[in-house]
């Protein structure tokens, strides 16, 4: 693996370090706008057991996505040990903030080192971000009626789904395009028939069975974020239900996710701080639990596949 994650150099290496100093910086100069001396208050206020509260859900929604990416895994007839899965998985987070969603593609190439062909991986990787899709719709449902507006973008999110899963289900559609492509050489025709060849192993990961535990598994990983995003408000001293909380929560989420944008940086934040101070929290503490949340999701995903990074480029055997 040492040789793989070697391949991490020269402008791949910067790229990655220049995404995350960026990213980095406009939060820097996101909390410098809401007033630094106020957000740094907000820190120190929900302290050091706070934090360690925030990071352990954090730390819930990695697992337990984890295990569900082992069964989808298996369910594509690959088993990899939970060592280096574990390791692999979470290196990919390390490339969460560059675009194009490099560190998917990246634990793909680690992957390869076990058996696992790339078709396997990007079909499990599209069966998590289906299942990601539909808790955090169903979780948006559960404050909604709270705030009307926001309907609109709930149903795209309803929409996106519809449409993958007719994808995935209509067999009839998928090979009329398999007997289009082989019926061709051009770059397009290859690019579509590796995508169905995708579309066929991924729907494998969506059989009534797995499909009911991977879905109740992702509400419960994404559902402890948002949980820790409602002690967060109330350590700052603010009015909202857990409702509520779960409901900004996941449709910020949405948000970052519709916006394309890597790990659904601006996006994600905007809507969750426009909602927090139209609730009557002041800016300062919008802007403050905003950044915090997402410094305890996100960022702590991007130091921890950093360090997964580390270890795997010093060779390090099995262990994480």
């Amino acid at each position: 693996m040492t040789a793989v994650v070697n391949h991490l150099e020269g402008w791949r290496l910067r790229a990655l370090v220049l995404s995350i100093v960026a990213a980095m910086a406009g939060y820097l100069a996101f909390s410098l706008w809401g007033g630094w001396d106020d957000v740094v208050a907000a820190f120190v206020q929900i302290g050091v057991m706070g934090t360690l509260v925030a990071l352990s859900m954090s730390l819930v929604n990695y697992g337990l996505r984890f295990v569900r990416w082992q069964l989808y895994l298996a369910q594509l007839d690959h088993r990899v040990a939970w060592r280096p899965s574990l390791r692999i998985y979470l290196s990919g987070f390390a490339l969460t903030t560059t675009p194009g969603k490099a560190g998917e593609a990246f634990r793909g190439v680690l992957l390869k080192q076990h058996g696992v062909p790339f078709p396997t991986t990007f079909a499990a990787f599209i069966s998590e971000r289906l299942s990601d899709l539909v808790a955090i719709v169903l979780l948006t449902l559960v404050g909604l009626a709270q705030y009307p507006p926001a309907r609109g973008l709930v149903l795209a999110g309803v929409a996106g789904i519809v449409v993958i899963v007719l994808c995935l289900s209509n067999q009839r559609l998928l090979t009329r395009l398999g007997h289009w492509a082989s019926g061709r050489q051009d770059r397009g025709a290859r690019m579509v028939a590796h995508t169905l060849h995708m579309l066929g192993n991924a729907r494998r990961c969506h059989r009534p069975g797995l499909l009911a535990v991977a879905s109740v598994i992702s509400v419960v990983a994404w559902g402890a974020e948002a949980l820790a995003f409602h002690w967060i408000l109330v350590w700052l001293g603010a009015d909202v239900s857990l409702a509520f909380a779960v409901f900004v929560y996941a449709l910020s989420m949405l948000a970052g996710a519709l916006s394309f944008l890597p790990g659904g940086l601006g996006g994600a934040e905007a809507v969750m701080v426009s909602l927090l101070v139209l609730k009557g929290l002041t800016m300062p503490m919008a802007i403050a639990a905003t950044v915090f949340i997402r410094l305890a999701t996100l960022w702590f995903a991007v130091m921890l596949g950093l360090l997964a990074l580390i270890l795997s480029r010093h060779g390090e055997p099995e262990a994480i």
